[in-house]
């Protein structure tokens, strides 16, 4: 009896694609255990035309935890000058991390929900693809860049209650209704020991 594949299901979304950023992206893939490639590259299985990203950006890499009799998934980093963020954590350059059952990434301006629902296959997976036109990810006054520098940051007046303009803020703001009227997914703040994603502060005034 052939076993159930395990389903990836990935909603894409950017907010302003070209006619060419989606035009590469299957309805479904079958895979087998090899790491899928997520890039702009002619390699890549998952191809995405977009001007900062890398021919090979990411890769989802199945793999088997001992003990456990269906397949789990790492996501590594690929680009040597982009980053990409996995439910709040930073990725640099062959960084890896494990994936839950819900999923929220970023790069590139992309965002990305990676949801998985458990076969008992070992031999290979499905993704099924969906491209959405609302934001999948919350985050207001966000800035991304492809460059490993830190962004000066703007402070709010202090007891203004406004969050501060930043370098890649996941904010803690309640979703706000989308035109589409699909559900929005929150990031949760990225935790300030980051040297990548840590604001600069402002120099002390001298007395």
């Amino acid at each position: 009896m052939e076993r159930p594949l395990t389903v990836l299901r990935v909603s894409l979304h950017h907010p302003t694609p070209g006619p060419a950023t989606f035009a590469n992206v299957p309805p479904q893939l079958e895979h087998d255990t090899s790491p899928l490639l997520v890039g702009r590259g002619l390699d890549a299985h998952l191809r995405l035309q977009l001007p900062r990203l890398s021919r090979q950006h990411l890769s989802l890499e199945p793999y088997l935890e001992k003990g456990s009799a269906r397949l789990a998934f790492n996501l590594k980093a690929l680009s040597r000058k982009g980053c990409v963020w996995v439910n709040g954590l930073t990725l640099r350059f062959l960084e890896q991390v494990p994936l839950s059952t819900v999923n929220r990434v970023a790069f590139s301006g992309m965002q990305m929900v990676v949801h998985i629902e458990g076969g008992t296959s070992l031999e290979a997976f499905v993704c099924c693809f969906q491209l959405s036109p609302s934001p999948l990810i919350y985050r207001l006054q966000a800035e991304e860049t492809d460059e490993w520098e830190i962004i000066p940051q703007e402070q709010a007046p202090s007891g203004s209650g406004q969050q501060a303009r930043g370098h890649l803020g996941f904010l803690d703001s309640p979703p706000q209704p989308s035109p589409g009227g699909a559900p929005e997914i929150q990031l949760q703040r990225k935790p300030p020991d980051s040297a990548l994603c840590e604001p600069r502060r402002p120099p002390r005034s001298k007395p």
